[in-house]
C-alpha cells in the first residue's frame, strides 16, 4: 500500500512538473477592486488556488478526527470505570451440554 501512495504522489508530482515547465512563461492578468491588477504566473496561481481549495477539507478532516479520537478516549475511561466497578461474576457456560434437558409437552 505504501508502494501505490509513494507512486501517487510521484505521479502527481511530475504531473505538476510538467506543467510548470510547459506553461511557466504564461502570464495572467486578475482585474482587482480600483483599478488595481494582478500579474501571476499560471502555474503559481492555479496550485495557489488548489491549496485555498484543500484547506476547508483538510480542517473538516482533522477536526472529525480529533472528535473521533477524543469520543473514543471518553467511551473507553467509561469503559474502564465499569470494569473497576462491577463485581467479578462467575462466567455462565452457554455450551449445549450445560443447557438444561426441557421435556417435550406434547409426548
Amino acid at each position: 500500500m505504501r508502494f501505490l501512495k509513494v507512486l501517487f504522489w510521484l505521479l502527481l508530482g511530475g504531473l505538476v512538473a510538467a506543467f510548470v515547465i510547459y506553461n511557466g512563461g504564461e502570464r495572467v492578468e486578475i482585474r482587482l477592486w480600483g483599478g488595481l491588477v494582478a500579474d501571476f504566473s499560471l502555474p503559481l496561481l492555479l496550485i495557489l488556488v488548489f491549496l485555498l481549495g484543500l484547506l476547508p477539507s483538510l480542517v473538516a478532516f482533522q477536526a472529525l478526527r480529533w472528535r473521533s479520537r477524543q469520543r473514543l478516549a471518553g467511551l473507553e475511561r467509561a469503559l474502564a470505570d465499569l470494569r473497576a466497578v462491577a463485581p467479578s461474576e462467575p462466567a455462565v457456560d452457554a455450551s449445549p451440554s450445560a443447557l438444561p434437558l426441557i421435556a417435550d409437552p406434547r409426548s
